[in-house]
């Protein structure tokens, strides 16, 4: 759950967004405007804020502006009218997280961006185990996460490489410092370069100050890059001077500016491959493969499907206030059969359906709407989403994993791809 300040002067359209925030299960406090949000930030923490881009005394952009001068400011989503898209990619370049039109597209789409942009919520740095080969990794991690040196994690998607950053971090002598977390894939390319290494004043239309970067932000602590493969070049070649260097130069700055942090960068992709090929820098690639941690699927680990099972139902449990439910037999049998495309994401995301529906009372197979092994008398609606979810896989398999090829090659925007990947646990 988060606590979300909600920011707009049209009553009902407030009211309306606490109803489908809080049915999603977040505290949302109305501001009537940026003044007042600007008083409720002042008294409180919020995880994110939600404003509109038109209103009296202090507007939205200026409210952006303001909040990400805020240290340790939570994400701003932007809301505009239809045919004002300018004004929100203004918004973005301003530091916004991102926008939403208005009226909303669907209460689905306005939970799902909500939800991309909070911090997921994380095991501490536990990553539970008891397979042979992964154990030997977690002490290799435990070992280098003393040394102050970058690491490379590697495995699919959904095998918890986060969680190896986390671990990493909180062993560390950095531990009391930051730990900033990016998805370089999800970086719009024309503001990726801002919002690593921050903008000066007038650095572009609209920076009426300057903005502190992603790196600037983790000084002293670590900044975890994942899907690093997916960085433009230019901006490839700028990460490689932060690494060597020390310093960043904000987008339009004239000086560098001194960084004392640890890269933890991860990947999907075979960087060894790319870089061969031409893809990825290969000075880069060097640059971050001084240890590299790769992650097994949970297919490979087949061990890790019940002890995991279980270690997510007892969380889920306690995190939705049920009694922890009985894992029925055809229910651990199910799970030990399905092919975990997403892995650990996916499994916690099927189970944490399952705790909420069935509120306590024992899990059947029935309640995991797996449909891998095709059960007599499956909804029609399941076997629509099975077929969507493999045409996703399909898709990024034959990109190679490129996130943007593979929404071309669909017809769906590279949002809407980022969406449905979340929603089946495989982003």
């Amino acid at each position: 759950m988060a606590h979300i300040l909600v920011v707009d002067d049209e009553a009902g359209f407030r009211a309306l967004l606490r109803d489908i925030l809080e049915e999603a299960g977040h505290a949302v406090t109305e501001a009537r405007d940026g003044a007042e949000a600007l008083a409720f930030l002042e008294r409180g923490a919020f995880d994110l804020v939600l404003t509109d881009r038109q209103m009296p005394k202090v507007d939205g952009l200026e409210l952006v502006r303001r909040v990400r001068a805020r240290p340790s400011p939570p994400p701003v989503v932007v809301l505009t009218a239809h045919g004002s898209i300018p004004e929100a990619v203004d918004a973005v370049r301003l530091g916004a997280a991102d926008y939403i039109t208005k009226p909303l597209p669907s209460p689905g789409a306005l939970v799902d961006l909500v939800a991309s942009l909070l911090p997921r919520e994380e095991e501490g740095d536990d990553f539970v185990t008891q397979d042979p080969s992964t154990k030997e990794l977690l002490e290799l991690v435990d070992r280098v996460a003393a040394r102050d040196i970058t690491v490379l994690v590697t495995g699919e998607s959904g095998t918890g490489k986060e969680l190896i950053a986390r671990r990493l971090h909180a062993r560390s002598p950095r531990a009391k410092g930051p730990f900033v977390a990016v998805n370089a894939a999800a970086l719009p390319e024309t503001l990726a370069e801002s919002e690593l290494f921050g903008a000066d004043k007038g650095a572009f239309t609209g920076a009426e100050q300057a903005r502190v970067g992603r790196f600037e932000e983790a000084n002293g602590g670590t900044i975890f890059l994942d899907e690093v493969g997916e960085l433009p070049a230019p901006l490839q070649g700028k990460l490689l001077r932060v690494l060597e260097e020390r310093v960043v130069r904000r987008l339009g700055g004239a000086r560098d500016l001194p960084v004392d942090v640890r890269l933890v960068a991860a990947t999907n992709r075979d960087l060894s491959v790319d870089s061969e090929a031409g893809a990825f820098r290969q000075d880069l690639y060097f640059r971050l493969a001084v240890v590299v941690v790769n992650l097994s699927p949970l297919r490979e680990r087949p061990l890790d499907v019940p002890l995991l099972a279980r270690h997510f139902v007892d969380r889920l449990s306690a995190r939705h206030r049920v009694p922890v439910p009985e894992l029925t037999g055809e229910a651990l049998e199910t799970l030990a059969a399905h092919p975990w495309p997403g892995n650990v994401r996916e499994l916690r995301n099927v189970l944490e359906r399952a705790v909420v529906v069935r509120g306590g009372e024992p899990i059947r197979a029935a309640d995991l709407a797996l449909t891998h092994a095709g059960p007599a008398g499956s909804s029609p609606s399941l076997d629509r989403s099975h077929r969507e979810r493999e045409a996703l896989l399909a898709a990024l398999r034959r990109t190679g994993g490129r996130r943007d090829e593979a929404a071309r090659l669909l017809g769906i925007s590279v949002r809407t791809l980022y969406y449905r990947l979340k929603q089946w646990g495989l982003g």
